[in-house]
């Protein structure tokens, strides 16, 4: 037959739409072209699938040959069209049989000698595959990847060879079983391994239950680093579509730095201070995820955070409020999602040693205030808890310190209840509360109103300020297992708050 049609994917941010190859050959002078909007890797491809197909002993049709990549106006890049396009020659010639493709897509790089090398962002194509309801060919580096899709049938390949066999019916590929990998627990860091600080402990318990923000206020060594590790460790596990979205954004970032073993663990990612806009929220002429994507359910630990560049902290007001980031190009666009938790560490004063009591702090209030102003008010407003981690006395490095300390398992399991709480009420995590449910859901009686009157007055707190106090208390009402918010709650949640841009200058 002169024309094979194939069906493989695109990449759109997470999202993998369709492409139909349509491999048509006619006669005339021997030429390949390839049409459809494709980029340099995919007008290469052409050299890739000679050589792939000459060194298989197939033969290369002597005529024209038009490759069309459908949509036309849906940017084409990459060498994953390779081992489709390499087919559609094959079944247009008459050397494969074509009649089983209508059930399959394709994926996959060609080596010269006809090998199948590894491609990116393979878990939306096989979700993409599996809503279509077709199997999927690819290499087989990509099958334990694209096996956390369940009820999908994913048939790996090493060769071009194998693939034309399985088409013929003479060696069908095998099909790669969901429960090879790993479902095993994550293997979070423990809570019990941090001395004292059983304030930032009780802080870092609250943010976990209500998905809130967290800025840890400490000098230098008093484990500031070491609770924001232990975070994931005290989240709910993650749900199956909510693994699946964060394994997504991994795996369009690369093959490479994804391992289909760990995709059930909460990201934790911690850039460097010296980290640039674009690489925090993503970027780039084909746009991919940057770090604040790659903590997506999970935690973004911003540590010296006053040292970073104050335009890249500005990036994160609209993700923090919005839980995703639209990036916009010349040519393309993309939005990745992003609902991140947030926790920074940064120290009191330029040498780290305001208020420690051995007196070695020397820096003059004028030094302080430019050291905190390198963090805006209107970033400052948005993180809910304002957290003091001081130094230790030398108590909690004695055998004193040996006893038992309560480990992350308890306060996951209080974490856990709070946030079911939190779903049957609202559906969300109060951290995402809007105004209305605020309103309906952090109702005050007199007593407390009267309080938060004497918050905004005394502390100079926004509006923003007043309702993430209002959140914040609602979460500790949900550990106490109570309806109503009172005093108490409010109390507790005013405290997080005393480090606030208008506390620290009153």
């Amino acid at each position: 037959m002169a024309l094979c049609v194939l069906h493989s994917r695109a990449r759109v941010g997470i999202h993998a739409p369709l492409v139909t190859v349509e491999v048509h050959l006619s006669g005339g002078l021997p030429a390949l072209s390839i049409v459809g909007l494709p980029e340099m890797a995919v007008k290469e491809s052409k050299d890739r699938v000679r050589g792939a197909l000459l060194n298989g002993r197939f033969r290369f049709p002597d005529g024209r040959v038009t490759i069309n990549l459908a949509p036309a106006d849906l940017p084409k890049d990459g060498g994953r069209y390779d081992l489709p396009i390499a087919l559609g020659i094959l079944g247009a010639s008459g050397q494969v049989p074509s009649a089983g493709l209508d059930g399959i897509e394709l994926v996959g790089e060609l080596a010269l000698s006809g090998r199948l090398r590894p491609v990116n962002a393979v878990l939306p194509i096989a979700v993409a595959a599996r809503d279509a309801g077709r199997e999927l060919v690819l290499p087989r580096e990509n099958a334990a990847e694209a096996a956390l899709v369940s009820g999908l049938t994913v048939r790996p390949a090493g060769h071009l060879l194998e693939v034309c066999e399985h088409l013929s019916g003479t060696h069908p590929l095998p099909i790669q079983p969901r429960e090879d990998l790993c479902q095993g627990a994550p293997d979070y860091p423990d809570l019990a391994d941090v001395r004292g600080q059983d304030h930032a402990k009780r802080a870092l318990e609250v943010a976990a239950a209500g998905a809130h923000s967290l800025l840890l206020i400490g000098p230098p060594g008093t484990g500031k680093s070491m609770l924001a590790n232990r975070l994931p460790g005290l989240l709910p596990p993650l749900t199956e579509e909510e693994a699946m979205e964060t394994a997504a954004i991994r795996s369009v970032c690369g093959h490479e730095s994804f391992d289909p073993a760990l995709w059930r663990l909460r990201p934790f990612r911690a850039p460097h201070h010296t980290a640039s806009g674009v690489a925090l929220v993503g970027g780039g002429s084909n746009p991919k995820p940057g770090e604040i994507s790659m903590a997506h359910q999970g935690v973004l630990f911003l540590d010296e955070l006053p040292e970073f560049d104050r335009k890249v902290l500005e990036v994160l007001r609209e993700p923090l409020e919005s839980g995703e980031i639209h990036i916009s190009r010349a040519a393309r666009q993309a939005r990745f999602p992003a609902r991140f938790q947030l926790v920074a560490a940064m120290n009191p004063c330029p040498c780290g040693y305001l208020g420690d009591s051995a007196g070695r702090c020397r820096c003059t209030l004028e030094q302080i205030a430019r050291y905190r102003g390198r963090i805006s008010g209107p970033l400052l407003d948005r993180i809910d808890m304002h957290v003091e981690v001081p130094r230790l006395d030398s108590i909690h490095f004695g055998p004193a310190s040996q006893g038992a300390r309560e480990g992350s398992a308890p306060v996951r399991q209080r974490v856990a209840v709070a946030r079911a709480r939190q779903q049957e009420r609202a559906g969300k995590a109060n951290s995402a509360l809007g105004s209305r449910e605020i309103d309906r859901d952090c109702a005050l009686d007199d007593a407390g109103r009267r309080l938060m009157e004497q918050a905004l007055s005394r502390l100079a707190l926004s509006a923003r300020a007043y309702h993430r106090i209002l959140k914040v208390a609602r979460t500790i009402a949900d550990l106490q297992g109570v309806a109503a918010i009172d005093r108490v709650h409010l109390s507790e949640a005013i405290g997080y708050r005393r480090l606030d841009r208008g506390a620290a200058t009153s």
